[in-house]
């Protein structure tokens, strides 16, 4: 068994990282941490803390990434939310069991060294669900 520990961020697709930092720094005061490039995903991310989770802002680096291709569907704005967990193994291997239909079956390396896993849309009522473990 795993347990949902929190909501551990909310993804938010940009066209440009360093404009949309400004609104969340300047505008509404809030601190930014480091940035960091995801090869992976194809992804430049910075995280802003608030509260007990964080605001994730994601800017592609390559016009076939996952969030240009979001982008160019939807417009800038929510993509994911991210579920923090105590065992992210334990938490794909309950889901699958059930029934779940999942993108990642094995947890990949996600920004700031996080293990994470996408659960599709189809399973969640149309939300792009990220499970987080973080050490």
């Amino acid at each position: 068994m795993f347990k949902t520990l929190k909501v551990d961020h909310i993804g938010i697709a940009v066209k440009d990282l360093e404009q949309a930092k400004k609104f969340y720094t300047e505008v509404l005061g809030m601190t930014a941490m480091g940035e960091e490039v995801v090869e992976q995903q194809k992804v430049k991310v910075c995280f802003i803390p608030c509260g007990d989770s964080e605001v994730e802002l994601l800017e592609s680096t390559s016009p076939d990434g996952p969030i240009a291709k979001f982008i160019e569907k939807n417009g800038e704005g929510i993509q994911h939310m991210a579920l923090r967990v105590d065992n992210i193994e334990a938490a794909l291997a309950d889901l699958k069991a059930k029934g779940v239909r999942l993108i990642d079956e094995k947890p990949r390396y996600g920004a700031g060294g996080a293990s994470i896993a996408f659960v599709h849309p189809k399973a969640t009522g149309g939300i792009l669900l990220e499970l987080s473990e973080r050490k």
